[in-house]
């Protein structure tokens, strides 16, 4: 049977199965009707093939929901009242068009009435209903953010964050809510359209003030309340509703007062709302009153066609009702976006008239006639104004002079909580930074349209793209340290700005990027007056185009990066180390010698062997006595001269020529020249280069070192971006490399490391790619299957990439697969590798030797020989770095089992070759004890398999060996999850 894939909502559901919830308590849950529930029930017991809810209940925890949190509509606090034609007309209007726009003034019900057919929807979207407050939001870019916060959606690294939730919303059936379109429509509106276009089963109802002006729009203008019916109507209701809850009563023989107040109100719903709230201190009679006068300035307009007007004549009655202070408190706390504590307002509004002392109860006051609302939090009470009070709060601020001073203050208070999210951490880290992040960038925003405020901008900026990227934002974080580059005041701090930033698009996977903030931080330098780090940006940048050329869209021509390397050489100073060789004529002479790769004895390789250079003896002064260059400077020329000059991370672009000598040299120089600038992040860089050039020279042992010296230096250090871009290529290429001198339990924790990483937690394919591979060389079948789940939902939702990691992932799976006997399973994922890797990678390289261990355990030895047929040699390319000595020990098994010729001759060879890893080197035991027909000495090499971590091959060798231990092989097989 194949691996179960199963649905991101059926995921959703399994999980509150694991809960033991029922069915009526998970489409609570999800917002799904309880049909719905019982569909994906039975559909996961038919594809987990288990008889009943307990079973499934403890398979949850192999399927864990991936992608999008579960739905969760605001809860009003008080009842809906009426509209009973508008939800109905509503509804229908949702049902027939994708995209519907509730369109009204501020405070006629948008909101409430959205809310309410939400929720009457729920059960007809099998993924839910997702709700998306936009009121918060400032930024016309970052409408697919706040998108992606409401779904939990986090960035793909290679994507943006918009691409990351179309990915995700590309199959689902779900109804998204967004509430305040209208300060925003520029940013909205594209983003909408974009979603439509590729999610066809997703459906928007947009609340705002006006039709967002896209395709497929449908336009439903939301009325006020229904005055009709007199003292029966919607209008009347929902006053009585409003005032009952403040404990008031009516007498019938007040209804006619109640009808023309509500007739003078327009019905709309915020207006009465607000005079419902007045009538315990003022009573009807005053209420009326009051309003008399305040409405009188509606006599000479259209009323029906300008009804906001209703709502701000209420808001300025109530307004004039407030004592001065209580005036001032509403219209200072109108400049926080989000919802505030009184800490905070005290900070923000806590100066004359108002005295701080006096904030608290203000806001309490504010809240007892409507104008704040109040909800409880994890670090106490928090305030917020409905958006259409917000802005009213605004403009009261402008008219009394006092906006900018307040927006100053504003500015203080986001780069103070700024500052105290740098310096302290804790469990609740990410929650106090999403309860502040909508003011930093508001306050953002502002101060960077501030010439006096630049410096603080770019402080505000700066620590925005921090916490940002601690907060695994990470395209935010690069956008806000590209924001801090541009206010910067001087070149340098703009220069390290884009540094910044170069890394964290190093995270994000998007070669262009680095490239271009590499050289924007060179121009930067430049303009500094500092050679050297001009001369070190335009390596860094020279190296960027070639060590991470297959996530470039468009890879820089060779022309150009030489051109950079060799003004970087003048720049920089790095000419007094001596020139950089002339490579042309090494390769020539290696030719005319008869040299080729492979050919090349390593010094100091071997198991166990630290091959990474050291220090190295670089010169501190030419003989004239001219200072040495600059040594950062100097470590970034010769890591860019390994790379363009050598090759040695074989990139796309790459010279196919280099000599196993000249690529060693100049890595080994570039890992001496960063160990002396002191600089762990720039060393680890080098010590891939190192890593490369050693498995070029079939040096799987000096690889692994090397990737491995990388994880030492790079784990003591703080998470920054540098690190973190640092710390995931050496995770990845420490599990490969452990795997290829037969370190599994190395290759495994690397690869469990990787998986884990938060910054790839929305990346299953990439995070898991290695924990695959390794898993399935231990024989640790039950894991594989389970982990391909995750790795082929997120491989799909990513756009179905191709990458040099993901290929090998995918055949490991379809090898378990075949070991299993699953060939329908087995040739969907090799469907899977056409796609996800390339042909000739899995032609002579890792689908070698993962078909030949499926041809081999089925008793195929001619075919899986076949498979392996050219000599190491012949597909060099292919099998060095990882895979050589699986596969020379693999043909070396084979040719023994299909009885070649050369079969002694080549366990002679595989032998040397694989001398010191374990795995490979019981391969050769295991062949030469069945060329020799010795029995003892085979069932020893899989007391050797074992103690390597490989369960697989011991099992197998007790399968080979046949007799009583061919059940204990078979029982070991089973136990391993590698028996249908």
């Amino acid at each position: 049977m194949s691996t179960p894939v199963i649905s991101s909502r059926e995921a959703d559901v399994l999980a509150l199965l694991g809960e033991h919830l029922s069915n009526a308590e998970i489409a609570a849950r999800l917002f799904i009707s309880v049909r719905t529930v019982e569909s994906h029930v039975s559909s996961l017991l038919r594809k987990l093939a288990v008889p009943d809810r307990r079973a499934l209940s403890r398979r949850a925890a192999e399927f864990a929901p991936v992608q999008m949190a579960v739905p969760v509509l605001p809860a009003p606090l008080t009842a809906f009242v009426g509209r009973v034609r508008e939800r109905g007309e509503l509804a229908e209007a949702l049902k027939k068009h994708r995209q519907v726009t509730a369109v009204g003034p501020g405070g006629v019900g948008k909101t409430r009435l959205a809310l309410a057919v939400a929720a009457e929807l729920a059960g007809d979207f099998a993924d839910g209903v997702w709700f998306v407050d936009l009121a918060p939001v400032t930024d016309p870019g970052r409408v697919g953010a706040a998108v992606a916060a409401a779904l939990g959606v986090g960035e793909q690294p290679g994507r943006g964050i918009d691409d990351s939730v179309f990915a995700v919303l590309a199959d689902r059936q779900a109804l998204l809510v967004w509430d305040n379109c209208e300060q925003i429509r520029d940013g909205v509106a594209p983003f909408l359209e974009r979603l439509l276009a590729a999610c066809p089963r997703v459906r928007v109802l947009v609340t705002s003030r006006a039709r967002l002006m896209v395709p497929f729009e449908r336009v439903f203008p939301v009325p006020p309340l229904s005055r009709a019916g007199g003292g029966d109507s919607e209008a009347v209701e929902l006053f009585l509703e409003r005032s009952a809850a403040v404990g008031l009563s009516w007498d019938p023989s007040v209804r006619d007062t109640v009808v023309a107040l509500c007739e003078r109100l327009d019905g709309m719903a915020l207006a009465i709302e607000l005079a419902a709230a007045r009538c315990p201190t003022l009573g009807l009679d005053g209420l009326v009153a009051g309003l008399s006068d305040q409405l009188r300035i509606l006599a000479g307009g259209p009323r029906a066609a300008d009804r906001h007007r209703s709502v701000r004549a209420v808001l300025d009655w109530s307004h004039d009702l407030l004592e001065p202070a209580d005036r001032a408190l509403l219209r200072r706390v109108s400049v926080f976006v989000v919802p505030f504590t009184a800490e905070a307002a005290v900070e923000l509004a806590g100066f004359a008239p108002l005295d701080p002392g006096a904030v608290a109860d203000g806001l309490g006051r504010l809240a007892e006639q409507s104008l704040l609302t109040v909800t409880a939090s994890a670090d106490g009470t928090r305030y917020r104004a409905l958006e259409t009070i917000r802005q009213y709060g605004a403009e009261r601020l402008d008219e009394a002079g006092e906006s900018e001073a307040v927006r100053m203050r504003h500015v203080e208070w986001c780069l103070d909580r700024a500052a105290g999210l740098l310096d302290a951490g804790g469990a609740d880290w990410r929650a106090r930074f999403d309860a502040v992040a909508e003011d930093l960038r508001a306050a953002l925003a502002w101060a960077a349209e501030q010439p006096r405020l630049r410096a603080d901008a770019h402080r505000l900026a700066l620590s925005l793209a921090e916490s940002a990227f601690t907060r695994n934002l990470p395209g935010e974080s690069q956008q806000r340290y590209e924001q801090a580059a541009a206010l910067a005041g001087a070149d340098a701090d703009a220069g390290e700005s884009l540094r910044l930033a170069a890394a964290v698009a190093g995270c994000r996977r998007l070669g262009d990027d680095m490239f271009r903030l590499h050289r924007a931080a060179a121009e930067a330098a430049r303009r500094a007056g500092d050679p050297a780090g001009t001369g070190r940006d335009l390596a860094a940048a020279a190296t960027v185009a070639y060590r991470f050329s297959s996530e470039f869209t468009r890879i820089p021509a060779v022309e150009e990066t030489s051109a950079m390397l060799t003004e970087a050489r003048e720049l920089s100073g790095a000419g007094g180390l001596g020139p950089a060789p002339d490579l042309g004529a090494v390769r020539a002479s290696d030719r005319a010698a008869g040299s080729g790769p492979g050919a090349v004895p390593v010094a100091g390789s071997g198991p166990g062997s630290d091959s990474a250079a050291g220090p190295g003896d670089v010169p501190t002064s030419d003989p004239g006595g001219v200072p040495a260059p600059d040594p950062s400077a100097s470590a970034a020329v010769a890591l860019a001269e390994a790379a363009v000059l050598a090759d040695a991370f074989g990139a796309v672009q790459g010279a196919t020529d280099n000599t196993v000598e000249e690529t060693i040299a100049l890595a080994e120089r570039a890992v001496a020249l960063a160990h002396r600038a002191g600089d762990p992040v720039a060393e680890s860089a080098a010590l891939d280069a190192l890593s490369g050039a050693r498995s070029w020279a079939g040096d799987s042992f000096g690889a692994a070192a090397a990737a491995r010296r990388r994880i030492d230096l790079l784990t003591p250090l703080p998470p920054t971006p540098a690190r973190t871009h640092e710390l995931l290529d050496a995770l990845a290429m420490a599990s490969g490399t452990a795997l290829g001198a037969g370190g599994l339990a190395e290759a495994r924790r690397w690869g469990r490391q990787l998986a884990g990483h938060p910054l790839l937690a929305e990346v299953g394919h990439h995070a898991t790619s290695w924990l695959l591979v390794a898993d399935a060389f231990a024989g640790r079948g039950g894991e594989v299957l389970t982990g391909s789940g995750r790795f082929l939902d997120a491989w799909e939702r990513g756009g179905r990439q191709q990458s040099f990691s993901l290929g090998p992932a995918a055949a490991s799976v379809a090898m378990v697969h075949g070991l299993r006997g699953d060939l329908a399973a087995r040739a969907e994922w090799l469907g899977i590798v056409d796609r996800a890797g390339t042909a000739e990678e899995y032609r002579h390289g890792y689908g070698a030797i993962l078909d030949a261990m499926v041809l081999l355990h089925d008793g195929d030895a001619a075919e899986a020989l076949d498979r392996l047929a050219p000599e190491p040699e012949q597909v060099w390319k292919w099998v060095t770095w990882i895979w050589l000595h699986w596969y020379v020990a693999l043909r070396a098994e084979a040719s023994v089992l299909a009885g070649h010729p050369d079969a002694r001759a080549r366990t002679t060879a595989a032998r040397s070759l694989v001398a010191g890893n374990p795995v490979a080197t019981a391969h050769v035991d295991r062949a030469d004890a069945l060329l020799d027909g010795d029995r003892p000495r085979l069932l020893a090499t899989a007391k050797a398999f074992e103690a390597a971590g490989s369960r697989y091959q011991a099992a197998r060798t007790l399968l080979l060996a046949g007799g009583e231990h061919a059940a204990a092989g078979a029982a070991a097989l089973a136990e391993s999850g590698l028996v249908r």
